[in-house]
């Protein structure tokens, strides 16, 4: 994997990625010669117009990242990806449109944006068709050994399973530090030179899971094979990067302070972050400022009670905030203390099921981020009631208060809606990962996949 802004990307994505951009461009100049002969204009020459064709490639390839044309099923299907592509190229003109309302210079005539998206259909299922057979195969799949025999070695023989690991495992070994659950391993009394066994098998990255190390740390085989040019790992850093989570069950407290991460440099990216939120909400609050009221008199029509409901929340640093949101369950819902959500929950009234599905109870919610209490991206604000509770059962839960909460973030858009401690566990596993690996890119790239999980909203509950 390429590491893009402490964030791991599949060289496969990557380089599908950049021949998207580049057939994106090439789509959008030849949409704009095609029209020019149409209308009889002179056409001239492509240094006369490079920031319409480099904007029309941007926005449309931002589309397609945001509906998740570069996810594992859209990258193993053709189907999948034709049907995403679609969305995207939908999402693409909007985003167009927006851009040439605000700078008419910056993109292409709309006339000519309709035959660039024609031939970026066809030009993007295209490539996918060439390359599609290339991408699944081992060519871009890291040849992976596991020094280890037992539970945590089994973790990474799950990983394998998966049809879209990025890796291919040519076997492992047993370091005779516990009972062995890989059966296939082979005993590293058997071989020789380990180092040279990696060599002969043309690994490219060694991947200790040892079940106990103190005193079993294999230090001088470790040194031979880093030498050689292997890659190696211990097994949360590998974890961290094949999931995009922190495996709770593999991490230990020395890795969480000597890995990298939670870096002191961030001030000015978290001024840029502040900044970002203050203007967005002010602008998303006098957007939506109709569809609030509007849905709070229809909240107000469906049920009794307020059309708002005011919560306690526990944010920064572990302190305490009210959020506010329109009310989608019934006044009694906690007549009985606080509940986790449940699936189809009964409590919740017929509008909430709706305004909940499209997340527009979500929208007053960003009068919390203009007074800085939240910020767009970040860990789900969780209740005291529940944060009191999880603290004592989880490891590490109050790491994920060392950065604001969110009205989406990391753990929204990988893992459904929690609903139980089981939920809040991985929901914790993804917040420890954006916590520690904090980036402008990552938010970016959150706040485009969020559309992916509005026009699919699979998790919402």
């Amino acid at each position: 994997m390429f590491r893009l802004f402490k964030h791991y990307v599949p060289h496969a994505v990557l380089l599908l990625g950049f021949f998207d951009l580049a057939l994106l461009g090439l789509a959008a100049e030849i949409g704009w010669v095609w029209r020019a002969h149409e209308i009889g204009m002179d056409i001239e020459p492509l240094s006369q117009r490079p920031m319409p064709i480099i904007t029309f490639a941007l926005l449309v390839h931002m589309a397609m990242i945001a509906v998740g044309v570069y996810g594992p099923d859209a990258l193993q299907s053709i189907r999948f990806a034709a049907a995403r592509l679609l969305v995207a190229v939908s999402l693409g003109v909007i985003f167009l449109s927006v851009t040439y309302f605000i700078l008419p210079g910056a993109t292409l005539w709309r006339s000519n944006s309709l035959y660039a998206m024609g031939l970026s259909i066809l030009f993007l299922i295209g490539i996918r068709i060439l390359l599609g057979g290339l991408l699944g195969t081992t060519a871009f799949k890291r040849r992976l050994m596991v020094l280890g025999a037992g539970k945590r070695a089994q973790r990474v023989q799950d990983l394998a399973d998966r049809p879209d690991a990025g890796f291919v495992l040519v076997g492992f070994v047993a370091m005779n530090d516990g009972a062995l659950v890989v059966e296939e391993a082979i005993n590293r009394d058997a071989i020789k030179n380990l180092a040279k066994h990696v060599e002969n098998l043309n690994v490219t990255e060694v991947v200790l899971a040892l079940e106990e190390r103190r005193n079993a740390l294999p230090v001088n085989d470790l040194l031979r094979i880093k030498t050689t040019g292997v890659h190696v790992n211990d097994l949360s850093t590998f974890l961290e990067r094949e999931t995009g989570r922190v495996d709770l069950d593999t991490v230990n407290p020395s890795w969480l302070i000597f890995s990298d991460g939670f870096s002191a440099g961030r001030r000015i990216s978290t001024i840029a972050k502040r900044l970002f939120d203050l203007v967005v909400s002010s602008i998303l609050l006098a957007l939506t400022a109709p569809i609030i009221l509007l849905f709070a008199l229809l909240v107000k029509l469906d049920s009794k009670g307020p059309a708002f409901f005011k919560q306690e929340r526990v944010g920064l640093y572990g302190q305490p905030f009210e959020i506010i949101k329109l009310r989608s369950m019934r006044i009694d819902a906690e007549v009985d203390g606080a509940q986790w959500a449940q699936k189809n929950d009964p409590r919740v009234t017929r509008l909430g099921r709706f305004i909940r599905k499209v997340r527009i109870d979500e929208l007053p919610q960003a009068w919390s981020v203009l007074k800085g209490d939240m910020s767009f991206v970040g860990p789900r604000p969780e209740r005291p009631e529940f944060v009191a509770s999880l603290e004592t059962q989880m490891r590490y839960y109050n790491e994920r208060h060392m950065v604001k909460p969110g009205i989406t973030g990391w753990a929204q858009i990988n893992y459904p809606y929690g609903a139980s401690v089981e939920d809040s566990r991985h929901k914790l596993e993804y917040d420890l990962y954006y916590a520690k690996n904090y980036t402008p890119f990552l938010d970016l790239l959150i706040i485009l996949q969020t559309l992916r999980v509005v026009l699919w909203p699979d998790g919402a509950r």
